[in-house]
């Protein structure tokens, strides 16, 4: 993932749900970034690994580390649903059919949806 879009899912992340605000506790210290928490979400499902193993890496608490990525995906679905994951319309169809007749796969959906190649 490019970090321009890394950075575009974070912001849209911060600015959509309290959640990934980063925040101070009673003593004053700063408890986890947005950065931290979408980082979290992104390892855990492009990788598959466990929970416990972000700890390791991002030092964040089991706890936290589910915590964001149910907060994760459910700021997906609320900021980018209607955009992002709808069912196609004519005009995306033409043009992943015409992409992908450039690129030598004609009929490219069809194949996708019936599972087999012409």
């Amino acid at each position: 993932m490019s970090r321009r879009l890394f950075l575009r899912i974070a912001n849209a992340m911060e600015a959509h749900n309290p959640y990934f605000k980063q925040r101070t506790n009673a003593l004053g210290v700063f408890g986890l970034s947005y950065l931290q928490k979408v980082t979290t979400a992104h390892i855990i499902l492009a990788y598959g690994i466990p929970v416990d193993l972000t700890d390791e890496y991002l030092r964040i608490e089991e706890t936290n580390v589910i915590e964001s990525l149910r907060a994760f995906v459910k700021t997906i679905k609320e900021v980018f649903c209607d955009r992002y994951l709808r069912a196609p319309n004519e005009a995306d169809i033409c043009r992943l059919l015409s992409i992908g007749e450039q690129r030598g796969f004609s009929g490219m959906l069809g194949s996708i949806d019936r599972m087999h190649w012409k």
